[in-house]
């Protein structure tokens, strides 16, 4: 392990011993036992952070759902569920505290065949453009905004999109090095100049300052999952359990104004829900009853897959953040996690405090990202500091803060002199390295007298095989089905 801390803490903290073995518990996307079988409705990850988007100060926001997609497999596709109802949630004002959605943004998926007395699904021939008529296999979304903030819940069609092909090789090109089907996929894009066609082809202005796009993308998160699960048997360097995979993103920047300005921090968090149904007897179909259920639901990662035991977490898919407190709070004051690192790693009396850990609980409880709408943007990933065309931006670290990555509020004091960090635990960007900074918190003291131990490094995997984008959408062009690799 490096011994990196933040000048921020010197003098008030410890570093751990080089190359401390920590068992990470990471984001391998199968959070609970139920959603798993449900794949179109499985989330992935939930990011939220400040950017501004063609002059509007916004909150980015987005949703993964559908992970551990092979690209290129065929003939039927991953694709949205035109029966999921996908839901980003902001939590304003006493709602954060409460844990209860302020504002929803829905978004609703319609599948439609330009010819469906064919075997060829999605692709009737090379697509040059979004919806032209060689993608057979076209999506449409609305996006519907529920306000919550009146004595009446409000409802604003907010607008329309179009899904863009995934990336099947030979059938777009568009998505791949030089426009070649036969290359792998394009790097990710330091400007909006630089994405590919049918990125940006599907980028929906909504009219407002909202942005929405809904499409395929690369698996952002990285992680040496599979050793982590393998009697953490961790190795050096890590293999990026999620490398060469893709997901699908469901993405929205929201103007601030929206939530009545930027002197706050609010709230984010996502759920997906289907219709209940009922069986008549053994000869009848299921016939929709008409209300959604919620299947599934994501905040900051790592609480329900790393934190909550396993009686608990199809009771988390189904429950709301603002029953945190009584059902999980438990869960992240006395973490079960502590207890085994300092069971495996240190023999039994290691540093890792079990018991009132109310540093953990201000983090996950209750369970939505939390993010300081005051600060400037952001620093974004690219490919890495020394990517040739697409760096880091300058003092980005995917340790956030623990790597001298920080913000500065005007509405509260921090770390002192309004001093926050530049990433997750304050909302989350695409590239934090969510693995290192949730052991180096869960191994450190953050209640005060601060006591920080850096774990950097500790699952041998510090990037994502491919380089995000720094313009919306973000995340990382979806891999090739014809030219992709798994580490």
């Amino acid at each position: 392990m490096k011994r990196n801390l933040h000048p921020l803490f010197r003098g008030a903290a410890l570093v751990l011993a080089a190359q401390l073995a920590v068992p990470a518990f990471a984001s391998s996307h199968m959070d609970a036992p139920l959603i798993t079988r449900d794949p179109s409705a499985n989330t992935t990850d939930v990011y939220a952070f400040v950017q501004d988007e063609n002059g509007v100060k916004c909150l980015v926001t987005a949703l993964g759902v559908y992970p551990h997609q092979e690209p290129g497999i065929g003939p039927n596709k991953y694709n949205f569920d035109d029966n999921v109802l996908y839901q980003i949630h902001v939590a304003i004002g006493d709602d954060l505290a409460a844990g209860k959605p302020t504002l929803s943004y829905q978004f609703e998926f319609t599948t439609k065949y330009k010819n469906s007395n064919t075997i060829l699904q999605s692709y009737l021939g090379v697509v040059n453009d979004v919806g032209d008529a060689s993608q057979n296999l076209v999506q449409t979304y609305t996006v519907t905004k529920v306000d919550r903030r009146g004595r009446h819940e409000g409802r604003t069609c907010l607008g329309s999109g179009i899904v863009p092909p995934n990336n099947q090789g030979i059938a777009t090109p568009f998505y791949n090095q030089g426009n070649n089907g036969e290359n792998p996929a394009k790097d990710g894009a330091a400007t909006e100049a630089g994405l590919d066609r049918y990125t940006t082809q599907a980028i929906t202005n909504l009219g407002g300052g909202y942005l929405a796009f809904a499409g395929q993308r690369d698996d952002g998160f990285y992680g040496d999952i599979q050793s982590i699960f393998d009697l953490l048997q961790l190795r050096s360097p890590g293999k990026d359990s999620q490398g060469g995979f893709n997901i699908h993103l469901l993405s929205l920047a929201i103007p601030v104004s929206e939530f009545g300005g930027d002197q706050q921090s609010v709230g984010v968090y996502a759920t997906t829900s289907r219709r209940s149904v009922r069986v008549l007897n053994d000869r009848q179909a299921p016939i929709e009853v008409g209300r959604w259920v919620q299947v599934a639901r994501q905040g900051n990662p790592l609480f329900n897959e790393g934190l909550v035991a396993i009686a608990d977490k199809d009771l988390y898919s189904r429950t709301s953040p603002s029953q945190d407190k009584v059902l999980f709070r438990k869960y992240a004051e006395s973490p079960e996690l502590a207890r085994l690192i300092n069971a495996i790693v240190f023999g039994g009396s290691g540093p890792a405090i079990e018991t009132n850990r109310t540093d953990i609980a201000g983090i996950f409880i209750p369970d939505v990202i939390k993010v300081d709408l005051s600060t400037g943007p952001c620093r974004l990933a690219g490919g890495g500091p020394t990517h040739p065309t697409n760096p880091d931006d300058a003092g980005f670290s995917r340790l956030g803060i623990f790597g001298g990555d920080t913000l500065t509020s005007t509405i509260q004091a921090g770390f002192g002199g309004g001093t926050v960090p530049g990433g997750w635990p304050n909302g989350r960007r695409f590239g934090d390295d969510v693995v290192d900074i949730a052991v180096t918190a869960l191994i450190s003291d953050l209640r005060g007298p601060l006591v920080i131990r850096v774990a950097d490094g500790i699952d041998g995997v510090s990037k994502n095989d491919m380089a995000y984008n720094k313009v919306f959408p973000y995340e990382s062009t979806p891999q090739n089905g014809r030219n992709h690799a798994h580490p």
